[in-house]
């Protein structure tokens, strides 16, 4: 089995990282300082987006990733530019913040531009599928239900930790890894549990959290 490239936070759980490698990921940890704010400096779905669903989309990188100037800053919008959320099909972004060669890649691929109000996309947004997301964000939902073969699921903001931070987002708990939707910590203690199981069952995809901790935005599994 060829093993997937995936990205995550240098501060993600242990127990999320053991199962990541037993699924034959080859792990990259992601961790910067001075470019973004202190509090998601680790965070993946900052310095790069997965263009789709799937194991083989192309990941597109930030310049500060790859060790190159580029214009990621600490203040918003500056620190949302590669923040889209992307089916494959549709890319969800704040337009206006989309960093120019990354909105270039999206278009080049032929997919659907939808233009929200928040420029954290991704970490708003639980990418299920190429046409199938979930979402606390109403701006969101409000602008990707006008796409109908997009689905969207609406669910209450909040129930997310983020350390210095009041709440995290669903989204950056969240990433698929072949057919398996993980959460990261204990998705079943989210008031909307129930919802988001069913979808994801609806979808053909198994779901995989962990009780063991609470659930935590890290940024995005990539």
């Amino acid at each position: 089995m060829k093993s997937r490239k995936t990205y995550i936070s240098k501060d993600a759980h242990p127990l999320l990282r053991s199962y990541l490698e037993g699924s034959g990921c080859e792990i990259t940890e992601v961790a910067t300082s001075g470019i973004v704010s202190p509090g998601i400096s680790n965070h993946p779905d900052v310095f790069m987006c997965r263009l789709g669903a799937a194991d083989d989309s192309e990941v597109f990188f930030s310049p500060e990733f790859l060790g190159e100037p580029g214009n990621l800053g600490p203040a918003y919008p500056s620190d949302c530019l590669y923040n889209a959320a992307c089916t494959g099909k549709y890319f969800i972004h704040k337009l206006s913040a989309t960093a120019p060669e990354l909105r270039r890649a999206a278009e080049n691929a032929g997919m659907t531009l939808i233009d929200v109000p928040q420029g954290y996309a991704k970490c708003s947004v639980v990418v299920v599928d190429e046409n199938t997301i979930i979402t606390y964000d109403k701006g969101v939902a409000k602008a990707c239900s006008a796409c109908p073969q997009l689905a969207v699921l609406l669910i209450s903001p909040g129930h997310v930790a983020l350390p210095g931070f009041d709440t995290g987002f669903i989204g950056g708990t969240s990433g698929r890894i072949g057919n398996t939707m993980i959460f990261n910590g204990d998705l079943s203690a989210h008031p909307d549990f129930v919802a988001i199981r069913r979808l994801i069952g609806s979808r053909g995809l198994a779901l995989k959290y962990f009780p063991e901790y609470p659930l935590t935005d890290i940024g995005s599994i990539i």
